[in-house]
């Protein structure tokens, strides 16, 4: 979008009507360390058309992605996206990010929501679902200080196989109302919350334990296992998705005992967008309905009997007194959850279920075929869904630095979050990686692997 500055002259006229003389009169009132002193490194203005000019020359150095092949996951997940999905979110009247301040003028924002809220009931198998959060690893941090406010209890326990952002997330969230966080170890063997290690860290003071499914390593939960644990001391399970594609082929949280579900939604619909912006969600039962943060949006009939949608749920603390509210959410991630929702419809359950047999068949291929590299193996025995760790017979880091100049992005090093997984990298297949790719990909592998030695 082009942009106009203001003139030398309107600054002065903005100066001389505030009374000051220059604009570093107006930082007066600073600390002086505060304060920069000096000229900012950065070249003088330039014209619209140069700078349109510069940025082409600046984009005909990129590299096309076109040609790279990628197995990467982590919490962000490549998966085609219909064309109907950007082509009905970029209408008019959905291009916007917020729901109305006056909701019930927008009945068909408020509609949209709904939509959206009742996709992820269903595929949660869970009570309510609200209007959105910010992205996973925020709902995640949400759902256990909501947990902490439904139990009033403090302690606060994590899986060890959670996703490190949510993790640390979490305790950013957490740490200034002193609530106490422990880790649970995940069995080395299967990958998976070792739940002798959650019987052992349960105290009178636990909250909640926050799970990943599949986790961090890919690996499926025993979440019906774990939930009959916590429950028998009144505590809260919390099962975070980051990959909720899985929910169409895998017995939904709600059904294993879940009492908060929360996840990312990127798959939905949602490119990888160098990170985002993405949409966090989370889906409850009714009775810690005054517990969730953000929104909720019902639906009812008007005084001539039609379908009316309305706001039905909104903390109002959240905008006017902020030290009393149940979370500092005041917005949803109304574009894309729009998307999510178009994306979702779009596929219909069947649809859903086929693309998600053909990413756990891609999965299944790529491991299979990778037992055939010699010293590379599963890293745990856990089920997986379309993501999978294994281990290498030299450093992970060594390997996939040497796959990149091959054109594959090979996933993801472990060592980076885990120390006693330097030699493991973490693999996603989806449907947007071919049997070629993964041939390809693996005879990349074994021949890296030969010249490492």
């Amino acid at each position: 979008m082009p942009y106009a500055p203001l003139t030398d002259k309107e600054r002065e006229k903005i100066l001389t009507r505030i009374g000051v003389t220059d604009f570093a009169a107006l930082l007066e009132g600073l600390p002086r360390w505060l304060r920069f002193n000096g000229d900012l490194k950065i070249r003088p203005g330039m014209s619209e058309q140069d700078l349109l000019g510069h940025f082409k020359d600046l984009a005909g150095s990129n590299r096309a992605l076109d040609s790279i092949v990628s197995f990467l996951g982590a919490g962000a997940y490549n998966h085609y996206i219909p064309a109907t999905v950007d082509s009905l979110i970029s209408r008019s009247e959905f291009f916007t990010s917020y729901t109305p301040y006056q909701p019930e003028i927008s009945q068909g924002t408020l509609q949209a929501v709904f939509e959206y809220q009742t996709l992820i009931a269903q595929l949660t198998a869970m009570d309510i679902s609200n209007a959105s959060l910010y992205d996973g690893a925020s709902a995640a941090a949400e759902a256990a200080a909501m947990a902490v406010r439904v139990t009033k209890r403090r302690g606060v326990l994590l899986s060890g196989a959670l996703h490190p952002a949510y993790r640390q997330t979490i305790r950013t969230y957490l740490q200034a109302s002193h609530d106490k966080i422990q880790e649970v170890p995940f069995c080395t063997e299967t990958g998976a919350t070792a739940v002798e290690g959650v019987r052992s860290a349960i105290t009178d003071e636990t909250a909640c334990l926050v799970v990943g499914h599949p986790n961090f390593f890919g690996s499926i939960e025993e979440l019906e296992e774990l939930s009959g644990i916590l429950h028998e001391r009144g505590i809260l399970l919390i099962v975070a998705v980051t990959e909720p594609l899985s929910l169409a082929l895998l017995k939904p949280p709600g059904a294993c005992g879940a009492d908060i579900v929360v996840g990312e939604g990127q798959s939905f619909g949602n490119s990888l967008n160098y990170g985002g912006p993405y949409f966090g969600f989370m889906a409850i039962r009714e009775k810690h309905l005054r517990q969730m943060p953000g929104r909720v949006v019902g639906k009812t009939r008007d005084s001539e009997g039609r379908s009316a949608y309305c706001l039905t749920f909104a903390t109002r603390e959240q905008h006017i007194r902020r030290e009393r509210a149940t979370s500092n959410i005041c917005t949803n991630q109304g574009l894309a959850t729009l998307a999510a929702g178009i994306y979702l419809t779009s596929l219909g359950r069947s649809g859903l279920k086929k693309l998600a047999r053909i990413n756990l068949s891609r999965a299944a291929y790529l491991k299979k075929k990778l037992e055939s590299v010699c010293g590379v193996r599963p890293a745990f025995s856990a089920p997986t869904f379309n993501e999978f760790a294994v281990k290498l017979p030299v450093e992970a880091n060594k390997v996939l630095c040497a796959l990149r100049k091959k054109g594959f992005i090979g996933g993801l090093a472990l060592g980076k979050y885990y120390e006693g997984l330097p030699d493991s990298i973490l693999l996603c297949v989806t449907e947007m990686n071919s049997r070629a790719d993964m041939d390809s990909f693996s005879a990349a592998l074994k021949e890296m692997l030969k010249e490492l030695g």
